[in-house]
């Protein structure tokens, strides 16, 4: 059984690159924030609002190519309020997102379904617990001078496998879930599928 990933995250093909399993990335060809714009409008919770988007990249795909499985995913970053992020529209966005989470704890939040022959047949989502440090304007402004524009891709403005890993003091969950996948679940599914060896 062939695997695609909907996806065109660098560390989502990474990670499954890294545990060996054999896929292929392809493009889902979603507008993601218009998608989430009209999820949100319907007030789903940041859990709901992931596995509906991981749904909607992972049908996209399938709906495509019938006989493959196709693996989609998404992530949500919601504040200790509730509020949830959108990924950063510039340099002044991703500041002042960082400003928010200083000092405070958010629930990062990650999703994926896989889709076969048009339609969703496994899914799950999982959530990490992450705990910013106090962050000063002059550590923000270093941080952004080295991370952006490679940050403006990622909901929190962090990459955790890089220098994202200095905002924590402390992350409770899964490193795959702060990634952007929940990998081992997923790895149960794909050796079921026999897309991986028992």
């Amino acid at each position: 059984m062939k695997l695609l990933l909907a996806s065109k995250s660098a560390s989502r093909r990474a990670m499954l690159s890294a545990a060996g399993v054999p896929f292929e990335a392809v493009s889902a060809g979603v507008d993601e924030e218009s998608a989430k714009a009209a999820l949100r409008a319907d007030g789903l919770p940041a859990r709901d609002l992931a596995d509906a988007l991981a749904e909607l990249k992972a049908l996209r795909v399938s709906q495509r190519v019938p006989g493959a499985l196709v693996l989609g995913s998404d992530s949500i970053v919601e504040l200790d309020d509730g509020t949830m992020l959108d990924k950063p529209i510039s340099r002044e966005n991703a500041a002042e997102h960082l400003r928010r989470m200083s000092g405070k704890r958010h629930d990062l939040v990650s999703a994926a379904v896989i889709a076969e022959a048009g339609r969703p047949v496994w899914r799950v989502v999982d959530r990490a617990k992450m705990h910013v440090r106090t962050l000063s304007d002059a550590f923000i402004e270093q941080y952004l001078d080295s991370e952006w524009p490679e940050i403006s891709g990622c909901v929190g403005c962090y990459r955790i496998e890089g220098p994202g890993a200095q905002l924590f003091s402390r992350i409770e969950g899964s490193q795959f879930t702060v990634l952007g996948l929940p990998l081992l679940q997923v790895l149960d599914y794909l050796r079921i599928r026999g897309v991986m060896p028992a």
